[in-house]
């Protein structure tokens, strides 16, 4: 008997390790395989020895721990207490919110520059801010206390301060013969469609419970954390960069005959094409963040026709989601081809649109104007990366996109701002951002076409 137990003792954990090993390898493959198509993808052309590849990563897991944090406030922030209550909360504290981040817009970027490892400790205290606010939102989201409206926009703010330093990051990393809006085609397509594939992930937890999508954030930041300290050094190093200066039609002839005498070039030596990109792009980041805030708490209240809010919400999200998608695949398709153009395009695109969906409100022309919001943003941010890589020098390129990018992340929080403070009157808003838009595009049409016909500043080579 004992022989026969010590057999059985001998044979019996051989053939269970092997089965265990067979179904761990089983269940791993899927995800092997997908990681390995990942990386092939991310690395290719180059990106991998450039760094890029990491980058394009980190972008990722970004837009990953984001939407799962978005998740976690859709049925809370705007579900929890009445509207009006909710409209001042927000309306507060964006406001609040605005002041130290306009301090902070025109010295981010040179500050960053002057940091020994600035961008990546940068990044990385973004990802670990986020971490901290969503363990404070996992108990906020339960009591429905004070905290969860500060804290939500401790996240946005950490999130846009990421979005200005990867900007700024970007040029450091490009690999031989990638031009600067192809890279960002890919970072925004590789972030969108982590933001895709985590939606339902934080979908389920949230049915476990309203903490678990937060939890999945902390992790998902926890491991962004660490991606920020493992790009490549250089992306540190402020070797060779000035600050930027964005220059008016005036200065711009100034700043030429002055680089005709010395040889540091800066944006007055550029020309005007890029500040009105800038301003044109700061238009469609408005109506960005305005329709954001607006339709959140329109259609809480006023769901489209014969849909619950919750649904109706959806659906403006999916068409400002897809049209963003379409409109980073259209760029890197465009190859930065006529970027002046581009930019005048869609603008004027997004202004009938919203004159349209004003005039005509309704579910569908909502929902169209969500999409081509996403995709005017989306493609004329590319056309304006293309153009500063055209014609902003190298040595500050890197401090015009740090101040370019934080334009824009202002221009979108004065947006939100306006959305929450309209009445909810949908004709009334979106004839408000039609107005809007239509002024933007009257008031840089004339410059970006005059651009485009001199194809660029004078004396410059044209990079694509």
């Amino acid at each position: 008997m004992a022989a026969a137990r010590a057999s059985l003792t001998a044979g019996g954990p051989g053939p269970l390790r092997r089965t265990v090993r067979m179904l761990g390898h089983a269940l791993k493959f899927p995800f092997a395989l997908t990681g390995r198509a990942i990386r092939k993808a991310t690395h290719a052309h180059g990106a991998g020895e450039s760094g890029l590849a990491k980058l394009i990563e980190l972008h990722g897991v970004n837009g990953a721990g984001d939407v799962m944090i978005t998740v976690a406030l859709a049925s809370t922030v705007f579900f929890s207490v009445p509207t009006d209550e909710a409209r001042g909360r927000v309306a507060l504290y964006l406001a609040v919110t605005l002041a130290p981040f306009a301090l902070l817009a025109p010295v981010i970027g040179p500050f960053l520059d002057r940091i020994p490892h600035g961008r990546r400790a940068a990044m990385a205290t973004a990802m670990l801010a986020r971490v901290l606010l969503a363990l404070l939102l996992s108990n906020a989201v339960v009591t429905g206390s004070l905290e969860l409206y500060p804290a939500a926009l401790g996240v946005l703010v950490a999130s846009k301060a990421y979005g200005v330093v990867r900007s700024a990051v970007t040029p450091r990393l490009l690999p031989p013969g990638f031009s600067l809006v192809k890279a960002n085609s890919r970072v925004t397509l590789c972030g969108l469609l982590a933001t895709g594939a985590a939606a339902p992930i934080g979908a389920a937890l949230h049915l476990a419970g309203a903490r678990w999508p937060l939890y999945g954030a902390c992790v998902i930041f926890i491991a962004g954390t660490v991606l920020s300290f493992q790009l490549p050094p250089k992306v540190d190093s402020g070797k060779g960069e000035d600050k930027a200066l964005l220059a008016s039609d005036e200065e711009h002839l100034h700043g030429l005959r002055e680089a005709a005498h010395v040889r540091r070039p800066g944006l007055r030596s550029v020309g005007p094409a890029v500040t009105h990109a800038l301003a044109a792009n700061a238009v469609l980041r408005w109506l960005s963040g305005f329709l954001i805030f607006f339709l959140a708490f329109l259609l809480r209240e006023h769901p489209l026709a014969g849909q619950s809010a919750a649904v109706s919400l959806g659906a403006a999200g999916v068409g400002a989601g897809a049209g963003n998608a379409l409109g980073t695949a259209v760029g890197a398709w465009l190859k930065a081809r006529a970027p002046e153009l581009i930019v005048v395009t869609v603008v004027a695109l997004a202004a009938g649109v919203a004159v349209a969906a004003a005039a005509l409100f309704g579910a569908l022309l909502v929902a169209v104007l969500a999409a081509v919001a996403g995709f005017a943003q989306a493609l004329a941010k590319l056309s304006l990366d293309a153009m500063i890589q055209r014609d902003v020098p190298e040595v500050v390129r890197t401090s015009a996109f740090a101040k370019s990018e934080t334009v824009l992340q202002m221009a979108w929080v004065v947006g939100g701002a306006i959305g929450i403070a309209l009445p909810l009157n949908g004709t009334l808003g979106l004839s408000v951002a039609a107005a809007v838009v239509a002024i933007g595009w009257l008031t840089t049409v004339r410059g970006l076409l005059s651009s485009a016909r001199h194809g660029g500043a004078p004396g410059r080579t044209r990079v694509v």
